[in-house]
């Protein structure tokens, strides 16, 4: 029930917030955007409400088994720590309980995710822009010295370097192996593990607060705002390792820049200040509110439909 009902809240979220998931990924890997209003502006006038969804196909194929894998990891973790520590999966979990369980959560779901977001990544900051000068001639002009041998054909069709997800993978797969389609891992990781860890436990004490007296669990506004103060808190966290996770990703389409991850923070503190760990973030936790308390929303929906038919 749990795998079934992260699924379908997975899907849920990715459909409210993934045209900001754009603009955020954006403004943290091209420095040439002053802002939010900025980047959206620039982009719709490129390239028009499509440019918001660039790479969406995939995550919205793979978002089901992540957030399955994610919510079921974390309440068969949880089911095992009470267990072990209590002698029944259905007592009440101490928040130390919570935090290990959703911290194992975010660490198993980096291995699902991190090829989708290097397609994700490649394919919301690929801009016809680049793709132009990509296939600029390198020839000075019509009087230039023609060549003794015939040259070889120009790189002249139209469209961008990557024409969609599968694509974007192989194409990274060929030019960079497999440890292209795992860059930005290492970031991953970090960002992933304690902030599922604070997205669980914070979703937990609200929940628990928010629960009328009486009764063991919230009504539906009490998931909506338990949920939605969750996805922000947990946010709030993740952002400087959300900044460094998508540079390393976008670190590819042309000259390499960042030889690793603590090379990319040190660079990109000097070159921008220490602000720019925090690219994002407002964003990011205004993206947040609406995407998981759809997230939530849905999944308790899902968890007490089939309690209730199973019962």
């Amino acid at each position: 029930m749990d795998f079934v009902a992260g699924a379908i809240g997975g899907v849920c979220g990715v459909a409210v917030g993934y045209p900001l998931d754009t603009v955020k990924v954006r403004i943290q890997t091209e420095p040439k955007y002053t802002g939010i209003w900025h980047c959206i502006r620039d982009t719709y006038r490129q390239e028009r409400v499509r440019g918001f969804y660039r790479g969406l196909s995939l995550p919205v194929c793979t978002v089901s088994l992540v957030s399955s894998v994610s919510f079921g990891t974390y309440r068969h973790c949880l089911a095992h720590i009470c267990r072990f520590r209590y002698g029944s999966a259905d007592a009440k979990a101490a928040k130390t309980d919570i935090t290990l369980s959703g911290f194992a959560s975010g660490l198993v779901r980096v291995f699902l995710t991190s090829p989708t977001e290097v397609a994700k990544v490649r394919l919301q900051t690929q801009t016809q822009t680049q793709t132009t000068q990509q296939r600029r001639p390198s020839a000075s002009g019509p009087s230039a010295v023609p060549p003794p041998c015939p040259a070889p054909p120009a790189r002249s069709a139209p469209g961008p370097k990557y024409r969609g997800p599968l694509h974007c993978l192989a194409t990274v797969a060929r030019e960079e192996g497999l440890r292209g389609l795992y860059k930005g891992s290492s970031a991953l990781l970090l960002r992933d593990g304690h902030s599922f860890a604070t997205y669980f436990l914070s979703y937990a004490i609200l929940c628990e607060w928010l629960t009328p007296a009486g009764r063991s669990q919230p009504d539906v506004l009490g998931v909506l705002v338990a949920g939605g103060c969750a996805g922000v808190l947990a946010w709030a966290v993740a952002t400087p390792m959300d900044v460094i996770k998508s540079r390393l990703q976008a670190d590819g389409q042309g000259q390499r820049r960042y030889r690793g991850l603590l090379h990319c923070v040190v660079t990109s503190v000097r070159e921008e200040g220490p602000q720019v760990l925090f690219k994002g973030l407002s964003l990011n936790c205004c993206r947040a509110f609406p995407v998981n308390m759809a997230v939530f929303v849905a999944y308790e929906v899902v968890l007490r439909l089939t309690r209730g038919l199973l019962t």
